[in-house]
């Protein structure tokens, strides 16, 4: 099954790319990789309703991305951050092949459009890696939830990995993708 993204890679990415940079193979033109979503939690373990709650949040992400998450928890604790060995302080998701142009598609799309005051993503959220990590106040931009069951919001970090071997390479690839970057 062919997404927007495969097609769009195969016909328009690959001879931009390859016209930029001057590479000789198709191969050897940067892809994504994975897209990892990261939920912390560990403020709302504070609070006494918190076993109630986890689950709210895994069945949310699990509606945004198909895909259960694994929680994080913490190894050793710390009394000056108020945490205890064991504790669940995060929920994790990484995504790769369909799932991961999938969610992609819908973020540029529908999620980007539907944030409040967006203006576009900063060029400095690019690392020298090549990946770029996106942070999303609200989660309820995101059309599989729904508000008026809502009892708990929470904010989301998303990282796209690529294999982009400098961070040129990367951010002409996201712009390629159509992924809105600030003028």
């Amino acid at each position: 099954m062919t997404t927007a993204i495969d097609k769009k890679y195969k016909e328009e990415i690959i001879p931009k790319m390859k016209e930029k940079f001057g590479y000789k193979n198709s191969l050897a033109v940067p892809k994504l990789q994975k897209v990892v979503l990261n939920v912390g939690v560990g403020r709302l373990s504070q609070q006494s309703n918190f076993d109630k709650l986890l689950p709210e949040i895994i069945s949310d992400i699990s509606l945004m991305t198909g895909q259960k998450p694994i929680t994080t928890s913490v190894k050793k604790s710390i009394a000056g951050f108020k945490v205890r060995e064991g504790q669940t302080v995060g929920l994790k998701v990484t995504l790769r092949r369909s799932k991961m142009k999938d969610f992609l598609e819908k973020m540029i799309n529908i999620v980007f459009p539907r944030v409040k005051d967006f203006r576009g993503i900063d060029i400095k959220n690019v690392d020298k890696n090549g990946n770029l990590t996106i942070g999303i106040k609200e989660h309820v931009v995101f059309p599989e939830i729904n508000f008026e069951t809502l009892k708990v919001d929470f904010g989301i970090e998303v990282s796209i990995v690529s294999n982009a071997k400098t961070r040129e390479e990367a951010i002409e690839l996201y712009k390629l993708l159509r992924i809105p970057f600030k003028k």
